[in-house]
């Protein structure tokens, strides 16, 4: 397999309320798409909304579960202060804070935030790290 990822697609409650939190909120380029899923580019990778239920069924499963779902998207920001406005950002938009900025043991600066269907993102100020 290469070494890339193509697509992130989150499974959500509410598409229209995702796509405004993505596109309004966190200011995401969205793509033309049909009305039953949105894309935004990233770059190399995309992020796609889709309902809970279409994912699920799309993957064979059952889409009931809640809770911690054992992973987090991460986005990294240029200082501290980026980490704290976005923060802020976020929240003024539905979303919640699970974790203020702060600084970290690896000698960056983070926190938490969850989308409004609940998953979780870190923005994070890492003074080591090439991509941004």
């Amino acid at each position: 397999m290469e070494p890339r990822i193509s697509f992130i697609t989150l499974g959500v409650a509410d598409l229209e309320r995702a796509t405004r939190f993505y596109e309004e909120c966190l200011g995401l380029p969205r793509l033309e798409t049909p009305p039953s899923v949105t894309f935004f580019e990233l770059g190399k990778t995309w992020l796609a909304l889709w309902s809970r239920e279409s994912l699920a069924a799309d993957a064979g499963l059952a889409p009931e579960g809640g809770g911690f779902r054992g992973f987090a998207l991460a986005h990294n920001v240029r200082s501290p202060a980026e980490v704290d406005a976005l923060l802020a950002q976020v929240a003024a938009c539905g979303g919640t804070v699970t974790k203020p900025g702060q600084p970290t043991d690896w000698g960056g600066y983070s926190g938490y935030f969850a989308d409004p269907d609940g998953f979780l993102w870190e923005i994070a100020y890492n003074p080591d790290f090439p991509h941004i």
